[in-house]
């Protein structure tokens, strides 16, 4: 009997890739949420104190985007972060008011195979006026989507983790 090797593993795992879809790159959603805006770029150097403070705030494990920080010109906030979804990683952003309340999420890459619902302007929206002072927990006041639960709740501990790092440093730039 002639040995052949088995193909299915490798092929099932290129399959997964193929649901992968960017809605935005970093740069539209930022022309779509600050239409006009000039934006300024502000790298963070966090220290473990803050990034423990955002762990607490959260639940969230892996590490905050460092990177993905704009002040807007005018006042206001463009963040970029990423979540695990169930296995593959959310590339999502997040605008802020001057004050800090969410204006607007949205889905920039998508990679999972499911769950994509997440993306739906009604379930965003549940975000809009949120701040480091209300809950934003899933099931009390961010509603589930059945379906896409685990993409639920970690973009909605993104978001909470988003409002914490205003209040603990961007409030304070």
């Amino acid at each position: 009997m002639k040995w052949q090797p088995f193909l299915g593993a490798p092929l099932a795992a290129l399959s997964v890739s193929a649901y992968a879809t960017q809605y935005f790159t970093v740069e539209q959603a930022q022309a779509r949420m600050f239409p006009g805006a000039k934006l300024a770029h502000v790298p963070l150097q966090l220290d473990d104190a803050i990034r423990g403070q955002l762990h607490d705030a959260s639940g969230i494990h892996e590490p905050f985007n460092e990177d993905g920080v704009w002040k807007v010109d005018g006042g206001g906030w463009f963040i970029v972060d990423k979540v695990v979804g169930k296995h593959e990683m959310i590339t999502y952003a997040v605008s802020l008011t001057a004050s800090g309340a969410v204006k607007d999420v949205e889905i920039l890459d998508y990679r999972e195979t499911y769950g994509y619902e997440v993306r739906k302007p009604e379930w965003r929206a549940q975000f809009t006026g949120k701040t480091a002072a209300d809950p934003v927990k899933l099931g009390q006041d961010i509603r589930n989507i059945s379906g896409a639960t685990l993409s639920s709740k970690h973009i909605t501990q993104g978001v909470k983790r988003v409002l914490a790092l205003y209040l603990l440093v961007l409030s304070k730039q």
